[in-house]
């Protein structure tokens, strides 16, 4: 329910703005959109499949501040950005159903042709019906992405 609210919220405050769509990996495999809004702020949407085995499915909504923009090359576009989120996870073999809260904390880096690449870390914590679950504060990922 969580997500869903978060979703519609975004969705509300978005308009015809920068997006980007790509994968993230981490422990699985996520399709991942980002979806600028006010400023230099964005929303970012994730569905994915956890683990090597993929026997789990989760989504993901997060809305990050970027907090820092340095000029560290003229090539491309830095950008140092942290924000909070909501979680729901799904393994149906063992009918075990997770909500809970995460935090994102990200480096990107945009070249001048439509690619964005980036590594975060993003610890989380979920409660459901198989009791307390986290990754544990160091679980991150990689993503490349496509920005139109």
């Amino acid at each position: 329910m969580l997500i869903i609210i978060a979703v519609l919220g975004f969705a509300a405050v978005a308009g015809a703005q920068p997006r980007a769509i790509g994968l993230r990996s981490g422990w699985g495999l996520d399709f991942s959109y980002e979806h600028t809004l006010k400023g230099p702020n964005f929303a970012e949407f994730e569905v994915g499949l956890d683990g090597y085995a993929f026997d789990a499915f989760h989504a993901d909504a997060i809305y990050n501040f970027m907090i820092a923009t340095p000029d560290w090359t003229p090539v491309g576009t830095w950008g140092i950005y942290a924000g909070p989120g909501v979680s729901a996870y799904m393994w149906p073999s063992e009918s075990v159903f997770y909500g809970g809260i995460l935090g994102n904390v990200g480096l990107e880096y945009k070249f001048k042709f439509p690619l964005q690449l980036s590594v975060d870390v993003r610890p989380r914590i979920m409660f459901g019906n198989g009791g307390v679950w986290t990754d544990g504060i160091f679980y991150g990922g990689v993503s490349a992405r496509y920005y139109f």
